[in-house]
């Protein structure tokens, strides 16, 4: 009987753990490998166009400000970047001439950045290449949209997953 009660006292823990778990870490290998696959095509697009300025996280970076005027700080809450990483490359940018920085009017202790001319040029070479891969992934990768749709659907649900691990602490 005592071994009954341990038998329904762990509902088939080591089950559940084979089903999921190796899918699980499989997904976080694949993401980490992933991102660190598309900083290597962005060098390699900059490479190709004979281009050794900015490197692929730079770019990146320059990308994903666009047409915005934001802090360091935004660019770190909107889950793009660690904090030294964003420090660090912003000054570096700014001193080669991809930034603006200039105090926030509001609040002078902010510094607000925005793409300069030369900033939107790697910004619109990641974008052409964006496009292209939007025009190729499905013929030449075999992804659909709804291939897309799911895996979407899936990475934003395992990120509410973490953030709710971080924010309840559970």
């Amino acid at each position: 009987m005592a071994n009954l009660a341990k038998k329904v006292a762990q509902p088939e823990a080591p089950a559940a753990e084979e089903g999921v778990k190796p899918r699980y870490l499989e997904a976080l290998h694949l993401v980490e490998r992933l991102h660190r696959r598309l900083l290597d095509v962005i060098k390699d697009e900059f490479e190709r166009r004979g281009r050794d300025d900015v490197n692929s996280v730079q770019a990146l970076l320059l990308y994903n400000i666009g047409d915005k005027e934001l802090t360091a700080s935004e660019l770190r809450t909107r889950g793009y970047y660690l904090g030294s990483n964003v420090s660090y490359n912003v000054k570096k940018l700014v001193e080669m001439g991809y930034l603006h920085h200039a105090r926030s009017r509001v609040d002078r202790r902010s510094v607000r950045i925005s793409l300069t001319d030369k900033g939107r040029q790697v910004h619109d070479i990641v974008s052409g290449l964006y496009d292209k891969h939007a025009r190729t992934i499905e013929p030449i990768g075999g992804i659909s949209t709804d291939d897309f749709a799911r895996l979407n659907q899936a990475l934003v649900r395992l990120e509410r997953f973490w953030t709710d691990q971080i924010r309840y602490r559970l």
